[in-house]
């Protein structure tokens, strides 16, 4: 099943259930898709080409993220692997549709992309083990956790770099996890403009889904809504010399096999 939140015609915002080239609208309370309740059925339907889809969980709680996940990644940033899995926030103002535009900020050029596995906490959890830990998940998504890499080695902490306005593009909807079998077994590919920049696989992930939310679980209580993102291949604009930042003009395109795919255009800051 995939969940979406969209905005119709006239301005109104819904969530609902892609079936084909249909959504069949939801009752449920429009902030975020439902996770772990009921659906209600609204009875309206709505063409796909009829609305614009938005980011299925507008403000999640938590959207917490993992750094040098992909030992190729880390390696291209001329980072040392770390010793312990390197967590770290981004903040939920940053998140932006899946169609919606990615800005430069004024101060800051150095605006980089990095494609990733996004998992959906779908209920409370906490100590979780590793066992048991993907039956916390309510779903997967896209993420875009571009980052302003002068600002990002500013601090260790990475969170400032990372929770620029419009720097956290998720959607295009949240898919269940029935529809997910092996959340380890997936293509993940990032284009700029028509050049394809990032061709990996979550089987490379250093910390597989189940230990990120295991681990987390020991320190943080996960809710529903909570987004974690699970670390970038490599490939990223910071991995060549010279750097090849994002620029006014290019449009980035992230993609991950059975879940979907972000296409955001990038502007310069408005005024």
């Amino acid at each position: 099943m995939r969940l979406v939140r969209f905005s119709t015609g006239d301005g109104a915002v819904a969530v609902g259930v892609v079936e084909n080239d249909e959504i069949a609208e939801l009752a449920n309370p429009t902030d975020r898709v439902p996770l772990g309740q009921p659906l209600e059925l609204s009875g309206r339907r709505w063409a796909r080409s009829q609305v614009c889809l938005l980011a299925p969980i507008e403000r999640p709680p938590k959207f917490l993220a993992i750094g040098k996940n992909y030992a190729a990644h880390t390696a291209e940033m001329g980072m040392p692997a770390p010793d312990a899995p390197l967590f770290f926030n981004k903040q939920s103002t940053c998140v932006t549709g899946p169609t919606d535009d990615i800005w430069v900020p004024r101060d800051a050029a150095s605006v980089d992309y990095e494609g990733e596995l996004g998992v959906v906490i779908g209920r409370s959890t906490r100590r979780v083990g590793v066992e048991e830990a993907l039956g916390a998940v309510g779903g997967y998504l896209v993420v875009n956790d571009v980052s302003v890499r002068q600002w990002q080695r500013r601090s260790p902490t990475f969170t400032l770099g990372k929770s620029f306005d419009t720097h956290g593009p998720i959607g295009p909807w949240v898919v269940t996890p029935d529809e997910v079998p092996d959340p380890q077994d997936l293509r993940i590919r990032t284009w700029v403009n028509d050049e394809l920049r990032q061709d990996g696989s979550t089987s490379q992930m250093v910390l597989p889904v189940a230990e990120q939310i295991a681990y987390l679980s020991q320190s943080v209580t996960l809710e529903a809504g909570d987004v974690i993102t699970t670390g970038t291949p490599a490939g990223v604009g910071a991995g060549f010399d010279p750097p090849r930042w994002l620029v006014p003009g290019d449009t980035v395109t992230v993609e991950i096999d059975g879940i979907g795919r972000l296409e955001n255009r990038v502007i310069a800051e408005p005024a």
